[in-house]
């Protein structure tokens, strides 16, 4: 292992070569990041400068042009690791599995106690500081809120179809194939969102299986959006992870701006919703604020992340402490 605290200084941006220096070892790294990113190298960029001094690992899918890519990467700092490229999108399994080699990356070259997974449309809510007070808060317990199957989100089924079936997309569109298959043993079917906190424990059976039980990674290389059930599942089963109950905080880190309209992504953030992101609460019960938000665009949410910025002391701005709360947004989902 080659660890990395909150200040790295070597690494490459060309993730096709096979011996890109370690980051540079330090004694402790709080959080390390893992993100998956398709465009915006300019909102990719500002991310990064955001989660400063975090090290991030950087995937970016194959499919976005060498000069979207090349933007992307250009220049970025010494703690971020460029990981070679899948073929990531829209519901395909190849989104778990760059997770997962985001997370081996993450274990191999940090003794980070948490890792983040989150989008290239995405950004913090927090600084540095809350996020380690956070984190040395909940030591060996990671922060994500999924549910058991049937999920009382998903339809009729509870989300069961998912699983059932196989499956493919193609251009945004569900292709079933209506025969049912049987489902795998020992295993606690769950769902959630693909955004998470996981402690490193956890990190480390999430690889573990995906390593050690071929059988269930081609069972959910066919089931359908396999990123918010295959990483739930076997963090919810016993025979990976036999304390998850206890070591978890079920609530959701992230703001997003779901408005209740039939979608199959969530609505870009603007200045609009700026009280409401600001507020970081979703449920006047929730248990904690929320720590990142989603999605953004550097074309359409530039007035509100200088916002953001500006009221958590991001990228160097002085922290403004009069950014107002507002009531918690019904149907929101964090």
């Amino acid at each position: 292992m080659h660890p990395v605290a909150d200040h790295a200084t070597a690494t490459s941006s060309d993730p096709n070569r096979q011996d890109q220096p370690p980051l540079t070892p330090t004694p402790h790294a709080s959080l390390a990041v893992v993100v998956l990113a398709h465009g915006d190298p300019d909102h990719v960029h500002r991310l990064v400068e955001a989660l400063d001094p975090f090290p991030v690992f950087l995937h970016c899918d194959v499919r976005t042009p060498d000069d979207v890519f090349g933007a992307m990467t250009a220049g970025l700092p010494s703690r971020v690791r460029v990981l070679p490229r899948q073929r990531t999108g829209w519901a395909r399994w190849e989104n778990v599995a760059a997770e997962i080699e985001g997370y081996r990356a993450a274990l191999a070259e940090t003794d980070a106690s948490h890792v983040a997974l989150m989008t290239g449309s995405d950004y913090p809510l927090a600084g540095a500081d809350e996020l380690r007070d956070l984190l040395a808060r909940h030591a060996g317990r990671s922060i994500v809120l999924f549910h058991a199957l049937p999920h009382p989100n998903w339809g009729q089924n509870g989300g069961f179809s998912r699983l059932r079936y196989r499956h493919w997309a193609w251009r945004k569109h569900m292709i079933r194939l209506p025969v049912a298959r049987a489902l795998p043993a020992d295993v606690v079917l769950a769902g959630g969102s693909q955004l998470k906190l996981l402690a490193r424990a956890h990190v480390e059976a999430v690889v573990r299986a995906y390593d050690e039980e071929p059988g269930l990674v081609a069972f959910w290389r066919r089931s359908w959006v396999a990123d918010e059930t295959f990483v739930p599942s076997i963090l919810s089963s016993p025979r990976f992870v036999p304390n998850w109950a206890s070591e978890h905080v079920a609530t959701s880190l992230w703001w997003i701006g779901w408005d209740g309209k039939r979608r199959k992504s969530p609505p870009w953030l603007t200045e609009e919703h700026a009280d409401w992101v600001l507020a970081r609460q979703t449920h006047p019960d929730q248990p904690l604020p929320h720590m990142f938000a989603r999605k953004f665009s550097t074309a359409l949410s530039g007035p509100l992340l200088d916002r953001i910025d500006a009221a958590f002391g991001l990228r160097g701005a002085v922290r403004d402490v009069s950014h107002s709360r507002s009531p918690t947004r019904d149907g929101a989902d964090g």
